[in-house]
């Protein structure tokens, strides 16, 4: 099991001691259970992670799913624009959760999400760290890849506009443990877990569960068929991609010139305005599974050897499918199912994989390795989120008042307006220089008109919207031209109450403006 060397020797013997050695991996055994031990360190892990990716609750996308969230627990939240939330919240459990998991706890809405979120973290190190011990035998090489995981979190996944885990709760962070989790229980041939898995990560976003069935699917069928393996696959793939049903999907032509503009919004839907490096990043890892794939079969690390194989033909499987529906025009609705997010689960494997070979066969038992890897990787990620973040807080604390100007006239906005009130804003703000991607909706928890960025979003997944979208989004447009005029024109036409803008706005003249630092203003129409 071990090759000769003193090295060797005494790695073994320490694996022994901590009571972490696993069985061959040819065999039908099942690596022991977390100890509390490990329960404690996986947790040490989960507190570096946030401290190195930092925590954003009001960020990206929270602006889709938070309000789904605050309506359950308020249903008085909201009586305008809803349309554009309720469309994703309908198809998940996740809000209902959220809210169900608040009002027993009683525990206010910025406090429970941050307890989500660490949840999220420690479950998908805890099941990095099972199906690490079915594919590696030794514990350096299991917490290697644990660890690497660990320091990528937010590392971009190609072109396809998604973290390995975002800095703030979403149904996706959910998904993603319990994709984990049911690939190690299908390895295992606890099937009935694993479909368990599968369906609270169905039920809490349908998309990434469906890539996770898939490739639980094709991973029984190259075990079960692998003489046919090469045209096995398929059905697999195709069961998966039926788990889209729900979203309405048809061949149908784009129904609008006001559905083709939400979706260039969201050019990562479309693999051919990829830019080179990340195209790159959908094909290299065949490469490296290939790799590591020989490795693994010189070694007779069946289980390794299997995922490996699977993974290339998943990549490949999916690869097809994006070209198939991006480059027909007459597809263009069907971006939508946006095939190339099965890379999610393919990345969270390849880094559990790579920190496993990694942990084995270089940084082994010498200390000074890992300081040498992990601290400049982590360094690196904190810096990269700083950039991202630079006027927000690393960390942004339940309670703590929030740093970012926009954040602030986002609060002043929940505490002093009525629940009922009406807001404009420009359509782009999200994208502001300084604006940190802060939600309005999620954070001000008022109702504003759509937005070009989160918005269609709701649009490009769900085109009945696009037309009203449209309309709103060009009422607002040019923003940085809108005079008082304009402003009551929103209020005639759309009942808008309140704006906000920007300090230097060309004019406001003739506003109620009751509150204003820095960067902005909150007025009140006449």
């Amino acid at each position: 099991m071990f090759r000769a060397g003193s090295a060797n020797l005494t790695d073994a013997m320490r694996v022994i001691r901590v009571n972490l050695a696993l069985p061959p991996l040819n065999s039908l055994s099942i690596p022991p259970r977390p100890t509390w031990k490990t329960i404690s360190g996986l947790s040490l892990l989960t507190v570096a992670a946030v401290l190195v990716h930092g925590y954003h609750p009001f960020a990206e996308d929270a602006e889709i799913y938070l309000p789904g969230v605050e309506k359950i627990l308020h249903p008085e939240l909201f009586p305008v624009g809803r349309e554009f939330f309720l469309s994703h919240a309908s198809l998940t459990l996740f809000p209902n959760l959220v809210a169900l998991s608040l009002r027993v706890t009683h525990l206010p809405l910025e406090m429970g999400l941050f307890f989500w979120h660490i949840a999220s973290i420690f479950m998908l190190l805890l099941g990095c760290w099972e199906l690490s011990g079915l594919l590696f035998q030794s514990a350096r090489a299991r917490w290697c890849g644990v660890c690497l995981v660990a320091a990528l979190l937010t590392i971009p996944v190609a072109g396809t506009a998604l973290y390995i885990m975002d800095q703030y709760l979403n149904p996706r962070n959910l998904a993603a443990f319990a994709a984990i989790f049911a690939v190690a229980r299908t390895l295992e041939k606890r099937y009935v877990r694993a479909v368990l898995w599968l369906a609270f990560a169905g039920s809490v976003h349908p998309l990434m569960a469906a890539f996770a069935f898939s490739f639980c699917v094709l991973l029984v069928v190259m075990v079960s068929f692998e003489k046919r393996a090469a045209g096995s696959p398929t059905p697999g793939v195709a069961m998966g991609l039926g788990g889209l049903l729900p979203f309405g999907i048809s061949l149908d032509p784009p129904t609008s010139p006001a559905y083709h503009a939400a979706a260039m919004h969201h050019e990562f839907h479309y693999v051919q305005l990829w830019r080179w490096y990340e195209q790159l990043g959908i094909l290299a890892p065949v490469a490296l599974f290939w790799w590591f794939g020989r490795i693994a079969r010189a070694r007779q690390w069946l289980r390794l050897e299997l995922v490996c194989r699977a993974l290339i033909v998943y990549d490949l499987i999916y690869f097809s499918a994006a070209l198939v529906i991006d480059l027909p025009a007459r597809f263009e609705s069907l971006a939508r199912l946006q095939p190339l997010r099965s890379l999610h689960l393919l990345y969270m494997l390849m880094f559990l994989i790579m920190g496993g070979f990694l942990g084995e066969y270089v940084l082994r038992n010498r200390i000074w390795r890992w300081l040498a890897l992990f601290v400049p990787l982590s360094v690196g990620m904190f810096v990269a989120q700083r950039a991202l973040f630079p006027l927000s807080a690393h960390v942004e604390w339940p309670g703590s008042a929030p740093k970012n100007d926009w954040a602030q006239a986002f609060v002043w906005i929940r505490e002093n307006t009525p629940v009922d009130a009406v807001f404009a804003l420009d359509p782009d703000f999200m994208q502001l220089s300084g604006e940190g991607t802060t939600g309005f909706r999620c954070l001000a928890q008022r109702s504003r008109l759509a937005d070009s960025s989160k918005d269609s979003g709701a649009v490009s997944m769900f085109p009945p919207l696009a037309q009203e979208w449209w309309t709103q989004v060009q009422a607002q447009s040019p923003w940085k031209n809108f005079r008082t005029e304009d402003f009551l024109g929103l209020k005639n036409r759309y009942g808008v109450g309140w704006v906000v803008v920007q300090v230097q706005h060309a004019e406001t003249t003739g506003l109620d403006c009751i509150y204003q630092n820095s960067v902005v203003r909150v007025c009140r129409l006449p």
